[in-house]
């Protein structure tokens, strides 16, 4: 059984003491009322060890937005995966299109990070998703695919079942624009169609596709109640507790 999912996605928001007053805030608030769903909290680099002292991670799963794609050395300003683990937190995004686009990380390189965070054990929260021109020319779905191939069609099946996906559509990150949940259905629907191809049929059905763009506590619930929807990266809606619980709660009362 495929997991639910809801990841906060930060991105470069908050200072120390604003991250951890808002993790707090989020760890009292899904300590009381527990989710339905597992909840993770992708923070800047910075806010990680702080915030795992105190987080309770049965509760709230803890990721970077990035690690480097070396292991160690002289590459000042980077942050490796062992880093990353070190501090206590579990998970990683890679591949976010903001990370694609203006920091040119190509498929190789997307490749060596998911290599190195899982050598590292961190779970893979791995984006891939089409611009606008993409999207009005059609080819939505050739791009996610070569998204996949160039750097997680290489893993072996069991390496593969612990990345999660995240289907963003570019177009519709930050700009209020969303796919609707059909269109987003149809291409969740195909990402697990190519990892059948790829992996087989059980994979595929095991596998958590996330939405993310423009997913908010008033969509969320229609969104998650499309059978290939598994849940949302959620960037601008995580950084208010409020918003991002009533996103967590659009799971109460769908698919058990």
């Amino acid at each position: 059984m495929r997991k639910k999912i809801v990841a906060g996605n930060w991105k470069m928001n908050m200072n120390l003491p604003e991250g951890i007053a808002l993790a707090q805030e989020l760890n009292d608030m899904l300590k009381a009322d527990k989710p339905q769903c597992d909840v993770v909290i992708c923070t800047p680099f910075i806010h990680l060890a702080k915030i795992a002292d105190f987080l309770d991670q049965n509760v709230i799963g803890l990721g970077a937005e990035n690690c480097a794609d070396k292991e160690k050395g002289a590459f000042t300003g980077e942050v490796s995966a062992e880093m990353v683990k070190s501090t206590g937190a579990q998970y990683v995004i890679l591949g976010h299109s903001e990370r694609r686009e203006y920091y040119k990380e190509t498929p190789e390189i997307l490749r060596e990070k998911v290599l190195l965070a899982q050598k590292n054990g961190l779970k893979v929260i791995f984006c891939i998703g089409e611009s606008l021109e993409e999207r009005e020319a059609g080819k939505q779905n050739e791009v996610v695919k070569a998204e996949l191939e160039g750097s997680v069609f290489n893993l072996p099946e069991e390496d593969f079942r612990k990345i999660i996906i995240a289907y963003e559509p570019i177009w519709a990150i930050g700009t209020g624009k969303t796919a609707t949940a059909e269109q987003a259905e149809e291409i969740h629907a195909y990402i697990r169609s190519i990892i059948a191809e790829k992996y087989g049929q059980a994979v595929a059905d095991d596998t958590s596709i996330l939405y993310g763009g423009s997913c908010k506590a008033s969509n969320a619930p229609e969104l998650f109640a499309k059978p290939d929807i598994d849940g949302g990266l959620i960037g601008g809606a995580s950084l208010k507790a409020a918003d991002f619980k009533g996103i967590i709660d659009a799971w109460k009362g769908l698919k058990g």
